[in-house]
């Protein structure tokens, strides 16, 4: 198994035109804005999606990214799991977006949908308020719902996973459509 190698925003910009990039963000998070010429492959999908990206690799370079790198390099292991060689972007979108490159974003994207990390941020703050307040309201046993979420952080931030991201991915406005999904994968055979 391959490490998983990466490369800067600058070299990526300068390089961008030789590779094929993949989003492994949810659909609702490449709408709100993605490297030019990203397809969207969110990481759920990325084992479905195998043989496609393997073809392609075999005429470009992949980089693969996300928002801030973790999932792009959960990505980039499961690939090399499968003998498909694959450069991160370091620092994900966000990196991208902070040295000034542009964003592409969907003209037909009628609302924007808040990125993942902010999705977990309000989701863990309202299950940590919700239990502070049950527990001063109702039973003091209602905290450990706070506790449970406190845990659930710890956790996410040793192992660099994050469950309820796992979970909040489920979600609709964060799902692909089969349709979508489908036609990423024609426009990558295309490549």
């Amino acid at each position: 198994m391959t490490t998983p190698t990466s490369l800067g925003a600058g070299e990526a910009r300068t390089r961008l035109h030789e590779l094929t990039v993949i989003d492994v963000r949810t659909p609702g998070e490449y709408a709100g804005g993605h490297l030019p010429g990203a397809l969207n492959i969110p990481l759920d999908q990325i084992r479905r999606a195998l043989p496609d990206i393997r073809r392609a690799a075999e005429h470009s370079e992949i980089l693969v990214v996300c928002a801030s790198g973790a999932r792009s390099e959960n990505a980039c292991r499961i690939l090399a799991e499968h003998h498909v060689t694959t450069v991160t972007l370091a620092g994900g979108t966000g990196a991208w977006a902070a040295e000034g490159h542009d964003l592409d974003r969907p003209r037909s994207t009628s609302r924007a949908v808040w990125g993942m990390e902010r999705q977990v941020r309000l989701t863990a703050g309202t299950i940590v308020l919700v239990g502070l307040l049950l527990g001063v309201l109702i039973h003091p046993a209602f905290q450990i719902l706070s506790a449970g979420v406190a845990a659930g952080l710890v956790f996410s931030a040793l192992t660099n996973t994050c469950g309820m991201a796992a979970l909040l991915a489920k979600l609709p406005h964060n799902r692909p459509r089969t349709a979508d999904l489908e036609t990423t994968l024609a426009e990558l055979r295309n490549r």
